[in-house]
């Protein structure tokens, strides 16, 4: 009889997971429905406690070929990648081939003379006052942009939008020179610093920093734009090759193994791991964003790109992470990240 009875109460606390399990896939189905069906798609993944809780794929990887999108296509991640390239900055950092004090024009000497009190660190927090290199770039130009390219249009400039260190403005210039200094202190080149150092460490072997024609992207979704209802892929522009402020294409179930390595020091140090979520002038620290939501301190960053639209948010003191990655230019998914957050942490 009290075999019988164990054998009972197994089942029916099977039965509570299980539908726990289902009411959060339903909840999160739900609120994905736009993205089902014949239309680009989205990848949601929330991990907590170093476990994944939930793994979902909704739409199209490709509409015009009717592939079905999956949690192991890669999408490009945009802004999500500074996090990679500010981890980059901080291993050179550890080794010595850096300080977070060092100047452009210490490691580039041809750089003009206002280089000489920009940075790393100032670079790192979008504090440097770089110009916007997007709005530099001439419009007869009629090729991708490279990093080397913005650093070249960098040092055509004079001055800065503010005395660098005084103000915070958000600078996808700052990380496409980041990635340049990458490269002239490794000897490498900025992919290939971070697949040795980074992605084969953290066995991240599907991920890479994607140009046009020169890599090929493992299991790749397409990014779409929408005008007037109807999807077309459409996701490459005239800067999508410039790697160190948003190149990199990965999968929410790499970024799984990303997501564990900010609880311990496999890739990089306790100290250094303080410093990416440590803000001063802003709420930036190097690579993310750090505030607090709903009164629970978060680390997050959006990505935003022709023909993608991601968030990445983790609240280290419940161990709980949320990424969704979409390959469509439009809507905004973070208050959908927000929704998810709400439902797990209530």
């Amino acid at each position: 009889m009290s075999t019988m009875k164990n054998v009972c109460l197994l089942f029916l606390l099977g039965l509570i997971l299980f539908g726990c399990n289902m009411s959060n896939r339903d909840f999160t189905d739900k609120l994905f429905e736009a993205y089902n069906g014949n239309k680009p798609g989205a990848v949601v993944m929330v991990i907590q406690d170093g476990e994944t809780v939930l793994s979902r794929a909704y739409g199209m990887a490709n509409v015009e070929t009717g592939e079905e999108l999956t949690t192991a296509h890669s999408l490009r991640l945009a802004s999500i990648s500074k996090q990679f390239t500010a981890a980059a900055v901080l291993l050179l950092i550890e080794r010595g081939k850096l300080d977070s004090s060092t100047t452009l024009t210490s490691i580039f000497p041809d750089f003009p003379d206002y280089g000489d009190v920009i940075t790393i660190h100032q670079l790192l927090q979008h504090t440097s006052g770089l110009l916007d290199y997007e709005s530099l770039a001439a419009d007869s130009l009629d090729r991708q942009l490279f990093d080397r390219d913005v650093l070249h249009i960098m040092m055509e400039q004079d001055s800065t939008y503010f005395e660098p260190g005084s103000a915070f403005r958000y600078s996808n210039s700052g990380y496409a020179v980041l990635a340049m200094i990458v490269e002239e202190v490794s000897g490498q080149t900025f992919s290939g610093f971070l697949e040795e150092h980074i992605f084969e460490p953290l066995k991240m072997m599907r991920t890479v920093a994607h140009q046009e024609g020169i890599t090929q992207v493992y299991k790749r979704a397409y990014g779409h734009t929408i005008e007037n209802g109807e999807a077309r892929v459409n996701d490459q522009s005239r800067f999508s090759a410039v790697l160190g402020d948003g190149g990199i294409y990965t999968s929410v179930e790499e970024l799984r193994l990303w997501d564990a390595a900010q609880y311990n020091d496999l890739l990089l140090s306790e100290e250094s791991r303080r410093r990416m979520t440590t803000p001063e002038v802003d709420i930036y620290g190097y690579g993310l964003r750090i505030d607090a939501y709903n009164g629970v301190k978060r680390i997050h960053h959006a990505g935003s790109t022709r023909g993608f639209r991601n968030f990445m948010q983790r609240f280290p003191d419940k161990k709980l992470t949320i990424i969704i990655l979409t390959n469509r230019s439009e809507p905004d998914v973070t208050p959908l990240a927000n929704k998810i957050a709400d439902h797990y942490l209530n």
